[in-house]
């Protein structure tokens, strides 16, 4: 594959994951207002089938980033986007309007798109997300083992 035939590779790539993202998240005009959602709030109705239909179609748009030659950081922000919109599109009704807000198949696609057009910006504010992220958890993780030892210590002490 030469270079300009790679190029015409990646753009309809680019292309074809936009109007997947639309339809999953965007293709269905709420009627008297700007708002839209797509058919992934729809398959979500479904109790826990529906959303985990939902996180394997939207999978597919990291493993063509991933062919893409997307970086990790950046594919590991794009998972984080599809496992907030699975993990909380399980609570009913409530999961849903959070699926048809989030919209994690665009968010994929922008990132993708950022990527292609900055692939060291894309990877460094990527980093730093999954860093703070990271981070985030591991002071929770914390405060929670030291509450821990705290409780059984009080227990310990009390009984």
């Amino acid at each position: 594959m030469t270079a300009w035939t790679g190029k015409i590779h990646k753009h309809e790539t680019r292309l074809r994951l936009a109007r997947l993202a639309w339809l999953h998240d965007s293709s269905i005009p709420i009627p008297g207002t700007r708002l839209s959602i797509g058919i992934d709030a729809l398959i979500g109705l479904v109790p826990f089938i529906g959303d985990l239909a939902g996180v394997l179609a939207s999978s597919y748009i990291l493993a063509e980033a991933a062919r893409l030659g997307v970086s990790r950081s950046v594919l590991m922000r794009m998972a984080l986007n599809v496992a907030l919109e699975g993990m909380v599109g399980i609570v009913p009704l409530a999961g849903d309007v959070f699926d048809a807000a989030w919209k994690a198949n665009q968010r994929n696609v922008r990132l993708l798109e950022q990527w292609m057009r900055a692939p060291q910006g894309a990877e460094r504010a990527s980093l730093a997300l999954v860093a703070g992220i990271a981070l985030a958890l591991s002071a929770l993780v914390a405060v929670a083992l030291l509450l821990m030892v705290l409780a059984l210590r009080w227990l310990v002490n009390c009984c």
